[in-house]
């Protein structure tokens, strides 16, 4: 295949980048911020991108970010290719902030009360992530399916996570959508300023080289 890697990454070291990529995530950023400037829609389109982006790392569809971010800027009328690279605000270093901000709004939000919750938040994910498998081996071996702790992981993790994102998920992509509005079009203005200098050097090049030739 055209496209296949020639160097076959091992398990660990594909986890290892997803964690931390080569260069660390400033450099992803940079790489992020300078593929955003280079799309070629007008700077309010993009930023309606950044803004389904950023929103979507406040919701709990992990796995979905690609697919929920383009929906959002597809809504939203802002470029999904923008929307796909600013996903990338969600990251190992953001998401446990991201986290906590949304379940504390959650919690406020629905009125619940954090000390009546079924344990710790590891041991729901756990319990949710047994539940699924245990149900899934029951359409083989005829066990009665088990839904408890998937009900408890909905109620005090997910829908809670899911609820309270939407604030702060709103304020983090509108600020992102004024910062990148005016940065972009300053990027793209100069960027054409660029282009019509090397026009008119190469169309001063054209006549000089023509007066060369006719004298």
């Amino acid at each position: 295949m055209v496209f296949k890697r020639r160097d076959r990454r091992p398990f660990w070291r594909i986890i290892r980048e997803a964690l931390w990529p080569r260069g660390g995530w400033a450099r992803a950023a940079r790489y992020v911020r300078h593929r955003l400037h280079r799309l070629p829609d007008p700077p309010e389109k993009i930023a309606r991108g950044i803004f389904a982006g950023v929103f979507t790392t406040f919701t709990p569809f992990y796995g979905l970010h690609f697919l929920t971010a383009a929906i959002i800027a597809t809504v939203m009328r802002g470029n999904i290719l923008a929307a796909l690279l600013s996903t990338f605000f969600g990251n190992p270093l953001t998401y446990v902030p991201i986290g906590v901000a949304a379940m504390t709004t959650g919690n406020w939000l629905l009125g619940l009360d954090r000390k009546a919750e079924h344990g710790s938040l590891v041991s729901k994910f756990y319990g949710a992530g047994r539940d699924l498998w245990q149900n899934l081996l029951s359409l083989f071996n005829g066990a009665q399916p088990d839904w408890t702790e998937l009900h408890i992981f909905y109620n005090e993790v997910f829908f809670p996570y899911m609820i309270g994102g939407i604030i702060p998920g709103i304020i983090a992509g509108l600020v992102a959508y004024y910062l990148s509005v005016p940065v972009i079009r300053v990027y793209q203005n100069r960027r054409k300023g660029v282009l019509k200098a090397k026009l008119a050097a190469l169309k001063h090049k054209k006549q000089a080289d023509a007066s060369a030739k006719a004298d």
